[in-house]
């Protein structure tokens, strides 16, 4: 996704994409007024400090620092927002649907590899996921 969007809101959300047998976490920002992909990144797990990265890597791409940002009750992303000092709520509903929308379109598009990507890299999923982001973008 390109750089340099200043967003009044950010959906942000995490999600299991499998890799052969392993599972992978997929995060992905989202601006819910254009539904545009903000940042993606794929991680062999999920915690705190991966949340955090994620932020710093939004943050640095984009200005986002007077933005709400829409968060499930996900304790890594709550902790992510807390140490950023960003603006945050929980909204399990309306305008975090978009990333909502975003991951059901990863995994219906996979699910002709069983939801998986088989016999795959870690690099050639995350370069997968970036195609797909940035075709996202040019199609909405």
């Amino acid at each position: 996704p390109e750089t340099g969007c200043s967003p009044d809101h950010v959906a942000v959300d995490e999600t299991v994409i499998r890799l052969n047998n392993e599972q992978y976490w997929l995060y992905a920002a989202v601006d819910p007024d254009t539904n545009e992909l903000l940042h993606t990144k794929l991680e062999p797990t999920r915690t705190n400090v991966i949340a955090r990265a994620f932020f710093a890597e939004l943050r640095e791409k984009h200005d986002v620092d007077d933005a709400v940002f829409l968060i499930d009750g996900a304790a890594p992303l709550k902790d992510a927002c807390q140490r950023h000092g960003l603006d945050f709520r929980y909204e399990r509903h309306g305008n975090r649907n978009s990333v909502e929308r975003v991951f059901r379109e990863v995994k219906r598009r996979t699910s002709s590899f069983s939801n998986c990507f088989s016999n795959a890299q870690r690099d050639t999923a995350d370069d997968w996921l970036q195609s797909f982001a940035f075709a996202w973008n040019q199609l909405i």
